[in-house]
């Protein structure tokens, strides 16, 4: 029923959004006064006045913060509740958001896992298949463990034989995974527990036992250790591999898959780390850990790929920053008798090595598109595999198999799985995503503007085919910029009606992502971090100039990292945008390293603890650059209560500060804030508040492009 409805929105989508150059919609109601409890702090000799202090602290420990909150989600509701071209869009929203999805199977020798949601499903839950294209069996079924969908599927590994199955559970998005293991005969969990934002590390070759990081104290993000499980065994007393010692530094270990050895890793950011090894026998047996120490303190990233025979095989940037692939004899580590047996390309940027049997599958990415190469043990490349078209794949492989499977999509291509042989290449479609419409109208296109300094940024635009360039498409542009992220092509279902409606969808690869490599990355992290915000500033102005949109008709979109992107843009160049999305934000860059787990970040942004770190970050620190008498973008600020990352503070007290000094007619611009109490950083969302999200941002950047009236 909801096909044929969807396809009689999308033939007349001018009567539904009636997008034009402006909206003439305004609200009457106003946003809730704040009241300044004004707090001086002297940083490096610089006095700053924070008036909103007093909003920083959680709602269970504040019922003035609660209540304040209360109000602002109100007039929020209120507002955005009252658009007219709501319900349409919701019916609009509808059949593509209750698309589902099905992921590459993992392989194991009792069959194949893998994860599925149907339409309507809140949740994903494991399936089971004794073979690659037999009748599937319900695993694991989180939606059943409470009514609202508020129970998260966080993560799941089984062992080797496929007989246990480790997963990770949480509530309310707050990532605080607690580890259960499931007996894939029975169906059956067992009595094992381990609590503490559990992560996977690995199982031994033996299927009954595996090495996890969980925080010892989970009221210290920063007291992360890994320790051995095994199966039926006590939690309490697993025995600790590795601990933290500091809070920006992150310990890591796990098995090698012949589980002779131990690898373990130290991060330092996201672009560094240490390595280290050590045989697993006399850890077992007398719990001694003796490390041969083979990368420390170097400027570049060391990644395991694992141990064939008596060699370690890594991916690494140091030296490299595009990646390459080296071969480390474990009877003498010494990087002097290291070797580079895939070296760098100067064209394309490795995303990762998996090992099928007898071989290896690199992982590319050539202008943010994916590609894949089997090579062998040597570095020979051996053929390429085949990729359905420019946009984003990933590659399942099993070290015993040439079995694999190749997930592809793109931002006119819904996720598609393909069943292939790494030996003889050829694609069968496994699974694939059926949609209630035709995609064929849409065209996607890569640009690139020039940044201030003259760096050619790339950007995606999608949109119709028949679009006109006449200066006033309604736009949305979304970027991130940070932390070694791509934002490489792939199906959103959300932006089809806005497609419909006339409106461009566009996304920014931006510099502090990892689309060209370590490079890249580092030239938009510290003390460059203004270099992302001119990129994106870079895209804006030539969308405007080669007549897609205007700054009247352009909205922007980020969250996260993402989130501190928009609201720089929103406060560095309010001129430029008509609307933001600020999601999940960090926005007080001077406090931002004493809250929850963010000081795992200083290295990617620096610290205000620094003098001459603060010097940056106060200069671009969205809640320090709120000027009085501007008029800023309309605004919709999110954040989540049971956020574990990013302190909803941030928002609040963002919100509160333009409220007060804008100079904004709140009726058709205003500054809007939603804090989700049953939601964290985003991860694990019921599909009913996915859409409604969807619905309420959608129609905001509507009315703000003059899609809505």
């Amino acid at each position: 029923m909801q096909t044929p409805r969807f396809l009689a929105l999308s033939l007349a989508p001018a009567l539904i959004f009636g997008c034009a150059s402006n909206t003439s919609i305004r609200m009457t109601a106003t946003p809730p006064a704040t009241k300044k409890a004004p707090v001086v702090d002297t940083v490096h000799g610089v006095a700053i006045t924070d008036d909103y202090r007093w909003l920083e602290p959680l709602e269970k420990d504040s019922p003035e913060v609660e209540a304040w909150t209360t109000t602002q989600n109100n007039y929020t509701k209120e507002v955005l509740g009252s658009l007219p071209c709501r319900e349409q869009l919701a019916k609009a929203l509808e059949p593509w958001m209750t698309l589902g999805a099905v992921g590459a199977p993992t392989m194991t020798d009792a069959g194949y896992f893998y994860s599925e949601r149907s339409g309507t499903q809140n949740q994903a839950v494991v399936q089971f298949r004794a073979e690659a294209y037999g009748e599937p069996r319900t695993l694991l079924d989180v939606n059943t463990l409470d009514a609202k969908g508020l129970t998260s599927l966080d993560w799941w590994r089984p062992n080797e034989q496929g007989t246990l199955m480790a997963f990770g559970t949480s509530q309310k998005g707050s990532e605080m995974s607690e580890l259960h293991i499931l007996d894939v005969a029975s169906g059956k969990w067992l009595d094992d527990l381990i609590v503490g934002k559990v992560s996977f590390s690995g199982w031994m070759p033996d299927g009954k036992s595996f090495f996890y990081s969980a925080l010892r104290n989970v009221n210290d993000p920063y007291s992360r250790e890994t320790r051995h499980h095994l199966v039926g065994r006590l939690s309490a007393q697993d025995p600790i591999v590795v601990q933290q010692t500091n809070p920006s530094e992150i310990p890591g270990a796990g098995p090698s898959t012949d589980g002779k050895w131990l690898l373990g890793s130290l991060s330092k950011g996201w672009q560094a780390n240490d390595l280290w090894i050590a045989p697993m026998a006399p850890w077992l047996e007398k719990g001694e850990l003796r490390k041969t120490v083979l990368a420390e303190g170097l400027d570049g990233r060391f990644d395991p790929i694992d141990v064939i025979g008596n060699t370690l095989y890594i991916t690494t940037s140091f030296g490299s920053p595009k990646g390459s692939v080296v071969a480390i004899d474990l009877a003498k580590p010494e990087r002097a008798n290291w070797k580079t047996i895939l070296a760098e390309r100067s064209d394309m940027v490795l995303e990762g090595v998996s090992i099928a049997k007898d071989c290896f599958v690199t992982s590319w990415s050539k202008d943010v598109c994916s590609r894949f190469e089997v090579m062998s043990f040597d570095g020979q490349i051996l053929r390429e595999l085949p990729v359905p078209g420019l946009g984003t794949a990933s590659v399942s492989t099993d070290h015993r198999r040439e079995e694999a499977f190749v997930t592809y999509t793109s931002y006119d291509a819904p996720r598609t799985i393909y069943q292939t042989n790494v030996a003889h290449p050829k694609m069968r479609v496994w699974a694939e995503t059926k949609v209630p419409g035709d995609l064929s109208k849409y065209t996607v296109e890569q640009v690139r503007a020039t940044s201030k300094d003259g760096t050619k940024v790339p950007m995606f635009i999608v949109r119709k085919k028949d679009m006109p360039r006449n200066g006033a498409n309604p736009t949305l542009l979304y970027g991130y910029g940070g932390f070694n992220v791509s934002l490489t092509p792939a199906f959103n279902p959300s932006i089809v009606p806005w497609l419909d409606a006339g409106g461009v969808y566009v996304v920014a690869n931006l510099r502090g992502g990892g689309e060209y490599g370590e490079d890249w990355h580092r030239a938009g992290m510290r003390g460059n971090k203004q270099n992302v915000y001119d990129d994106f500033y870079a895209c804006a102005e030539w969308l405007i100039a080669e007549k897609y949109t205007s700054p009247a008709n352009l909205a922007i979109e980020g969250g996260s990292n993402g989130g501190l992107l928009t609201g720089v843009a929103s406060t560095q160049r309010p001129d430029l945008f008509a609307a933001a999305i600020v999601g999940v934000p960090l926005l007080d860059m001077i406090r931002f390293q004493d809250f929850l787990i963010a000081r795992y970040w200083t290295p990617e942004y620096g610290s205000s603890e620094n003098a001459d770190e603060f010097k940056w970050l106060y200069a671009y620190s969205p809640y320090h650059n709120i000027k009085s008498g501007v008029q800023y973008p309309a605004l919709l600020v999110t954040a989540g209560e049971n956020d574990s990352r990013v302190h909803p503070l941030h928002a609040r007290k963002f919100v509160a500060r333009v409220q007060e000094r804008a100079a904004n007619d709140v009726a058709t611009k205003p500054i809007m804030l939603w804090v989700d109490r049953d939601a964290g950083h985003g991860q694990g969302k019921p599909l009913a508040k996915r859409i409604e999200d969807e619905v309420d941002q959608w129609s905001f950047i509507m009315w703000q492009t003059g899609c809505c009236r």
